[in-house]
């Protein structure tokens, strides 16, 4: 259970892109617990059915998941029409998608270059484009998964580091383009996530031990923290807030 409870998000439909796992699997969660419609998009069925295998059948009936690569911007779109047209239009859009694999600036090729950009960046536009039609009928609320690396100028991904700070800049421009259909647009930039893909990968002892230390508050972040903040962004309690930057990090940046 969610922490906050927030009773206007009844009944409206949220499209999730990367719903399949880590944070994206929890926000999936926390959205049918407010008693979202949810459709939730991925690209690893296995993962995504996992999720949908765990979840208490008044759940279910209310999750939608479709496969989809977000580097397929047409496949994307019309995932975005078809879900908003079967479910009561479209009210809350997350773009949570991404690849923080490690690179070096002297390896990355422009190929690579170009697929991080298409999986990090290309598609909080697009998706946008799409979804606009349907937010503008009532009001809504975007919200575009940044990073705290984009703030501290972490090392290890440079690629995904310019992606996430570009978030921030075209978060603040939709803000505005959009503020006046009543469609807000923020940006969450979580710090390190103790994800599985986390602790599989990169979050030894020493190196989580090296973050909390920087952080004003000792606790590692889990995914719930992330999505609790995202209800607050999609919710009415938020409402007069567009154009801004939420920092989950426990006082890291």
């Amino acid at each position: 259970m969610m922490p906050g409870q927030y009773a206007d998000l009844k009944n409206k439909h949220a499209f999730i892109t990367g719903g399949g796992s880590g944070i994206g699997a929890t926000m999936v969660e926390a959205f049918l617990e407010q008693g979202c419609q949810v459709t939730f998009v991925d690209n690893q069925a296995d993962t995504a059915q996992s999720l949908l295998d765990r979840l208490p059948p008044e759940h279910a009936q209310r999750c939608h998941f479709k496969p989809c690569d977000v580097t397929q911007v047409e496949q994307l779109q019309e995932l975005i029409t078809e879900a908003a047209a079967q479910h009561n239009g479209l009210h809350i859009l997350i773009n949570n998608a991404a690849s923080d694999s490690r690179h070096r600036l002297q390896e990355l090729t422009p190929q690579q270059w170009d697929l991080l950009q298409s999986v990090n960046l290309r598609p909080h536009f697009f998706t946008a484009q799409a979804a606009l039609p349907w937010l503008k009928q009532k009001g809504g609320s975007i919200i575009n998964m940044g990073s705290n690396s984009a703030l501290l100028g972490l090392t290890g991904y440079p690629a995904y580091v310019a992606a996430k700070s570009a978030i921030i800049g075209l978060s603040k421009t939709l803000a505005r383009e959009l503020g006046t259909d009543a469609i807000r647009v923020n940006c969450l930039l979580p710090g390190w996530v103790m994800t599985d893909r986390q602790k599989n990968l990169w979050a030894t002892e020493e190196a989580v031990n090296d973050c909390l230390e920087q952080q004003a508050i000792k606790s590692t972040i889990s995914e719930q923290d992330v999505a609790a903040a995202a209800l607050f962004l999609a919710s009415d309690a938020s409402r007069m807030i567009s154009g801004q930057s939420l920092i989950v990090d426990g006082g890291r940046a």
